[in-house]
């Protein structure tokens, strides 16, 4: 199930095979998804769901860093998951397609999701939806970790954000109110643990706790 308002990788699936060069070579994703995977507070055993997996770069290393817990990588872009396949071979990791407003796992299925780069592609309406879907899949006592844009710690990030905040799917992340979101999915309390500059604009790394 598709959604009208479903953005693949760079926008227009024509740029999907640029997707990972530019998140390498362009916004280093390398320093903030190595900072993620340190921060999951991960252990053998556990259940571990990459939410919009894209090319599987963040599952692959999450896996390798932590090759005793279970790994599930899920995108709703049957493309970049071929991709992700192509990347991990001998890696034992499920990929699943699915939409994370949607997603196709029992109640307290996991013990960690992590996303990276997701939540500014869905529009208001469905990152709500998506943040209670997560809610839903994690165990008590459960950890969310999410990597997305977020509001401009200083003069330099708010100029490199300026010209983003007519889109409405990036509008609420600069605005900073995906704390507020993912607090009115559920969770109680939601902490920005880490925060970035990319050339696209500020990044932050929130942590929160299902109780």
């Amino acid at each position: 199930m598709r959604s009208k308002n479903y953005i693949p990788a760079l926008s227009f699936r024509w740029l999907t095979p640029l997707y990972d060069p530019v998140l390498k070579w362009v916004m280093r994703e390398d320093k903030f998804k190595q900072v993620l995977t340190a921060r999951a507070n991960i252990r053998p055993g556990m259940e571990v769901l990459d939410l919009g997996c894209g090319t599987g770069t963040l599952t692959i290393l999450l896996k390798e860093s932590y090759p005793g817990a279970s790994i599930t990588g899920i995108d709703g872009d049957p493309d970049v998951l071929k991709i992700a396949r192509e990347k991990s071979p001998g890696l034992n990791i499920q990929w699943d397609e699915g939409l994370a407003f949607f997603l196709p796992y029992l109640d307290a299925s996991f013990d960690r999701v992590v996303t990276s780069l997701v939540i500014h592609h869905l529009v208001t309406k469905d990152k709500y939806r998506a943040f209670r879907e997560i809610y839903r899949v994690l165990k008590p006592d459960g950890e969310l970790y999410v990597l997305d844009f977020g509001a401009p710690h200083t003069p330099l990030a708010r100029f490199v954000t300026g010209y983003m905040h007519g889109l409405e799917e990036t509008a609420d992340n600069f605005a900073g109110r995906i704390p507020q979101f993912i607090k009115e999915a559920g969770f109680d309390t939601v902490k920005e643990i880490e925060h970035f500059l990319t050339v696209f604009g500020p990044l932050s790394l929130w942590q929160t706790v299902k109780g």
